[in-house]
């Protein structure tokens, strides 16, 4: 149960240990406003959250993570640098599954530092592995940067950048768009459409909410975008090989490295990705040991944007992530309207840490 006393027990442990560090205890309203946060939640989260009709206040969700509104509480007092600790329920509807939880105790960990980003990616991570220590579990990480950063270093439209910058979340779509913009062929309805002289031809009665303008400018972008030179098969191969890697963290720096020789863009990912594991191994962890993997992160919440992370249970693997986080510095950037507070955190699911143990 979410609220059994071992569950609690535990999670005022973990709330204790990252207070100690100097994190200042802090605490969210279950009920949010709905309109904000889930638009920056991911499209898993937005689809699994319980929403509810207030008459003074509006659409107003229960509270399906803490990161949005510890961003919004953090972007108002603009301290720099900042910890911050929080333990409590966290509600996803669960439409397929009776077995997982749709109410749990989550307990977190949040810097807001841009100072020494990587120095706050391994304190993060660092201050996690410290409270799962002597747990069965193992860690994986991966860097939602670099796939980012080799998207906008691409020989292609902005608009195609976009398209897929907004998809990285979404394995199946991202490789379908590539495969199409490799291709630079058209479904077929489209590409009827888009050859017609006057698409509006005998289209009949106008219904839906578009106009007819926004059609007419929907159906020039996409003629723009059938005009556009395809993406070369080699930057395709590149974008492969980093999704496709699968090492420890020391050789996936290796590997980077030699496809940053091919791709500039990643030049500055990797060059972070190599003051953090420099960072993570002043701080205990062993980094030839640490997985990495090039697609880790991609069907988490949208708003990370680098470093990302996750603990899970070596002899249990039925049961979600222990714990996750990442780093997320665009969503300070959005939550304060262009005023940027770089930052990084991670959270716990105490009954997972019981979990691990049961039969």
């Amino acid at each position: 149960m979410p609220t059994a006393p071992e569950t609690l027990t535990e999670a005022r442990r973990l709330r204790d240990l990252f207070a100690a560090k100097g994190a200042q205890v802090i605490k969210a309203d279950v009920l949010q406003p709905a309109d904000t946060l889930l638009d920056l939640y991911g499209e898993d989260i937005r689809a699994r959250a319980y929403l509810t009709s207030d008459p003074l206040r509006g659409e107003m969700v229960l509270r399906p993570d803490f990161t949005v509104p510890v961003v919004q509480m953090h972007m108002e007092t603009q301290a720099d640098p900042a910890r911050y600790t929080y333990s409590g329920k966290v509600f996803r509807k669960q439409e397929s599954d009776e077995s997982r939880a749709n109410e749990y105790v989550q307990v977190g960990y949040e810097i807001f530092d841009g100072g020494d980003p990587a120095s706050a990616d391994a304190e993060v991570f660092a201050a996690i592995a410290e409270a799962l220590s002597g747990q069965p579990v193992r860690a994986a990480t991966g860097d939602i940067g670099i796939l980012m950063a080799a998207v906008r270093g691409l020989r292609t439209t902005e608009a195609r950048k976009a398209a897929l910058l907004r998809h990285i979340w979404r394995p199946g779509r991202f490789r379908a768009l590539m495969k199409r913009f490799g291709s630079g062929q058209q479904p077929s309805a489209r590409a009827a459409l888009l050859a017609a002289d006057d698409p509006f031809a005998n289209a009949g009665p106008h219904i839906g909410l578009r106009s007819k303008a926004e059609v007419a400018a929907r159906i020039a972008a996409l003629r723009a975008d059938a005009a556009a030179a395809p993406i070369a098969a080699d930057e395709i191969a590149l974008i492969d090989a980093i999704l496709g890697l699968r090492e420890t963290a020391t050789n996936v720096l290796s590997a980077l490295r030699d496809i940053a020789v091919d791709m500039p863009a990643i030049g500055d990912a990797v060059t972070r990705l190599d003051a953090r594991l420099e960072a993570l191994g002043d701080k205990g962890v062993d980094v030839t040991a640490l997985e990495f993997e090039g697609s880790y992160g991609r069907t988490s919440l949208e708003y990370y944007d680098g470093f990302v992370f996750g603990f899970y249970a070596v002899d249990r693997p039925d049961l979600p992530p222990v714990a996750t986080g990442g780093r997320y510095d665009a969503l300070t950037a959005q939550l304060g309207q262009g005023r940027a507070a770089p930052a990084v955190g991670g959270v716990i699911r105490p009954d997972l840490v019981r979990g691990m143990h049961a039969c």
